[in-house]
């Protein structure tokens, strides 16, 4: 079974990121706590993890990841940021949102929506995930906790463990964390449409995928 770390959810402790960044560098997927609940995660470059999280989850292969980003100026590594992007993302991040963009070429190919050359980011607002993201020092590729038979998200570490531990290597605890889905934003094609509602506020402008 994976093994469970037991941490601070605002001052998390050193030792125990130390841990998870030496996980996720040697290819483990593992399971964390972030502002929108429970997430799955790997390295970004690391196919065999990439793959067991896709196997995990029941994803094909046109599924958006997700990449969890420290910052604004980190997200414009990965993704092409106009004016229009800049403007939401300042405005935007940190905070419950997901958005859609056109990848850079630092995305490797198999990240990339097939035919559109899209991908998820976000910057969370969870002081765990911030410090985690901090001492790995590069983004996360992240998926979130729903198993492919279930209606509802894991919420639990304990029952995470029980479903899944032994097939990823390690849970990030903090206790209970609720399911608060982010909204998504596409932001790729010009206008921003909104793709899902979530517990980020709709902004003024945004027109809803038809």
């Amino acid at each position: 079974m994976a093994r469970i770390l037991a941490l601070h959810p605002q001052n998390p402790q050193a030792r125990l990121l130390d841990q998870a960044v030496e996980a996720l560098r040697s290819g483990g997927v593992i399971a964390f706590p972030t502002d929108s609940g429970y997430a799955l995660g790997c390295g970004l470059g690391d196919k065999a993890a990439i793959e067991r999280m896709r196997a995990i989850r029941g994803l094909g292969e046109k599924h958006h990841f997700t990449l969890m980003c420290r910052d604004l100026s980190e997200i414009a590594t990965y993704a092409r940021v106009g004016n229009v992007e800049y403007r939401f993302l300042k405005q935007y991040t940190p905070g419950p949102y997901t958005f859609i963009l056109q990848a850079t070429h630092e995305v490797p190919r198999r990240l990339q929506h097939p035919k559109r050359k899209t991908v998820g980011l976000r910057v969370p607002e969870h002081p765990l995930t911030q410090a985690l993201l901090a001492a790995l020092g590069e983004p996360i590729l992240s998926t979130s906790l729903i198993l492919p038979d279930a209606s509802e998200p894991l919420c639990d570490p304990y029952d995470i463990n029980d479903c899944i531990g032994n097939r990823i290597e390690l849970i990030l605890d903090v206790g209970f964390c609720a399911d608060h889905p982010t909204t998504v934003i596409d932001l790729s094609s010009g206008a921003p449409v909104l793709i899902r509602r979530g517990r980020g506020e709709v902004p003024a402008g945004v027109e809803e995928a038809e």
